[in-house]
């Protein structure tokens, strides 16, 4: 069984580990699995193909959630998200982890489909940074899922593919991923004005960030001193 990208899927199912790959270090590779306090287990590992029904059926079922602090659909949300649509976006996306520019992640619980995080406009050199974004389908909300996905994409970014930098934005009316972010470690940097077009206008955002040396250890390492994963 091969996936979309050439590698084994068998090549999944541990975490990244040893020499980063010079081309683009951390991809295609899963993360280590944590436990939430409520005994789920939880990793991100590579979006395939075979992953387009349940990311369809989740992001349709989720719409009055996603829709409202997503990137305006157009044509619509179910015209987003039909059969065709989900190849566009996975074909482009593809593409784009192929040039080293983006890791697009699945969130598994239990080996379920749970939503994605998505690591971003990945920079090195000079830069070294990139930017993450998630979403979690509403079955495994009140969990802290969102939490511990967004921990293990921040410690991917920094130990696997080697970025000094992390960055995230968030709606102000929706203080929820403000929270998620903030115990990651992530600080206040900024407002941006009516910079992303959201659910059909321009929206305001908080600007966040973290480097690689502002907190010691990792996202993974305090949430579990904190609590918040087993």
């Amino acid at each position: 069984m091969f996936d979309p990208f050439g590698r084994a899927a068998r090549s999944f199912r541990e975490p990244g580990r040893g020499p980063r790959d010079p081309v683009h270090p951390g991809w295609p590779e899963s993360t280590p699995v944590v436990r939430l306090p409520d005994g789920a287990r939880v990793r991100l590992r590579p979006l395939t193909s075979r992953d387009g029904v349940e990311w369809r059926e989740q992001r349709l079922l989720d719409e009055p959630f996603l829709r409202p602090v997503e990137p305006t659909a157009p044509g619509g949300w179910a015209a987003s998200h039909t059969s065709t649509a989900w190849w566009n976006f996975f074909t482009g996306i593809r593409t784009a982890a192929r040039h080293g520019q983006v890791i697009p992640f699945v969130i598994e619980v239990d080996g379920h489909f749970a939503g994605q995080v998505t690591l971003g406009t990945i920079q090195h050199g000079g830069l070294s940074d990139c930017w993450i974004g998630y979403w979690v389908h509403s079955a495994f909300m009140g969990r802290g899922l969102a939490t511990a996905a967004c921990a293990l994409g921040t410690d991917h970014a920094f130990r696997r593919i080697g970025l000094h930098r992390v960055t995230a934005t968030y709606l102000p009316g929706n203080p929820a991923s403000g929270r998620v972010l903030a115990l990651n470690g992530f600080r206040e940097e900024g407002y941006l004005r009516a910079n992303l077009h959201i659910d059909g206008r321009w929206q305001d955002h908080h600007f966040v960030a973290q480097n690689i040396d502002d907190h010691p250890g990792t996202c993974v390492e305090r949430l579990r001193r904190n609590g918040r994963l087993k």
